[in-house]
């Protein structure tokens, strides 16, 4: 029993920070993301009857402590699913994500690997079951199983049932470009989880950035819907703003960016001054998502690469859901 899975990582417009249900994963808050082309996770699962534990290789290197128990333990709950709780598997999984950096790659991750187990396992599940599964492995890899712009609804019931991810555009639907602009493959000090964790219980101005997103989520939705790249841009910047703004707030207080994060959000605003359609989104990390009209790609990428502390910028465009290799 064998299958190979592809997903890709998404950025989140609307972000996604702190949990109501830890256990679950589910979130505070609807969030909303573009699926990305140019940062992908190639997971093949391979079930074995002579296993007697999951054997886990991430870009061809075994993997250990953990990462592996978090791995296997999502594997666990595929197999309670699926109704085979001693069958084992070795996973290879090509990660071509800066890991833990800010790229969301256990978005891709995760997603990933759903989709492969549960192909291998022969589980006949629709996007939104898979999605729901999904989200138990990490809560940003739901919206990672459909592409273009997808929404990630909270759910209200206790057991999860009503939480997974939506396409509220295909990807050919608006030609919408995002420059991921690389300043540090470091590993972050602050893992998203306990960055969640503390901002959530801690940090004074958390429950004004949750009132904030319903108003947000609308206003995106309807601007996604007629291609208004203005208020897509000015609202997806302000609210990653305001969730930054959440962890300084903390206690203890932390952040996510460095110098040059500053800089790169300085230089997008200094290129809409100049009359180049360009914003900037944060995740749980250091580098800087910027997202701009395909008209506008050479100036834009010329100029992010002028910036000191620079490594790269890798380019993408609206991005597929899981695909079966």
């Amino acid at each position: 029993m064998k299958a190979t899975a592809k997903a890709h990582t998404n950025i989140a417009l609307i972000k996604y920070w702190g949990k109501r249900d830890e256990s679950l994963i589910l979130p505070m808050n609807n969030s909303l993301s573009l699926t990305l082309d140019g940062f992908y996770t190639t997971t093949t699962v391979e079930f074995r009857d002579n296993l007697k534990a999951d054997q886990f290789y991430l870009n061809d290197k075994p993997i250990t402590g953990p990462e592996y128990t978090r791995v296997t333990k999502f594997m666990d709950l595929i197999r309670g699913y699926a109704e085979k709780p001693s069958i084992y598997a070795v996973i290879q999984s090509i990660n071509h994500v800066p890991t833990a950096a800010g790229f969301a790659s256990s978005a891709s991750g995760f997603a990933a690997l759903a989709a492969a187990a549960t192909r291998a396992l022969e589980m006949d599940l629709s996007n939104q079951a898979l999605s729901r599964i999904t989200r138990q492995g990490s809560g940003s890899a739901c919206r990672s199983i459909l592409g273009g712009f997808v929404e990630w609804e909270q759910g209200e019931k206790e057991d999860g049932s009503d939480s997974y991810a939506v396409q509220v555009a295909p990807p050919d639907h608006w030609d919408i470009r995002v420059a991921a602009v690389v300043l540090s493959s470091k590993m972050k000090k602050v893992s998203s989880r306990k960055g969640m964790k503390r901002t959530v219980e801690t940090s004074p101005f958390y429950s004004s950035w949750v009132d904030s997103i319903p108003h947000d989520l609308k206003q995106i939705k309807e601007a996604i819907h007629v291609r208004d790249f203005e208020t897509v841009g000015r609202i997806a910047e302000a609210n990653c703003l305001r969730m930054h703004a959440t962890t300084l707030g903390a206690n203890p207080p932390f952040t996510y960016w460095h110098d040059t994060t500053m800089a790169v959000m300085q230089t997008v605003k200094d290129m809409r001054d100049k009359g180049i359609p360009a914003y900037f989104t944060i995740d749980a990390g250091p580098n800087v998502k910027v997202i701009y009209l395909p008209e506008n790609e050479a100036e834009v990428e010329k100029t992010l690469r002028t910036i000191p502390g620079v490594t790269d910028v890798r380019l993408s465009r609206s991005g597929q859901g899981v695909t079966y290799l």
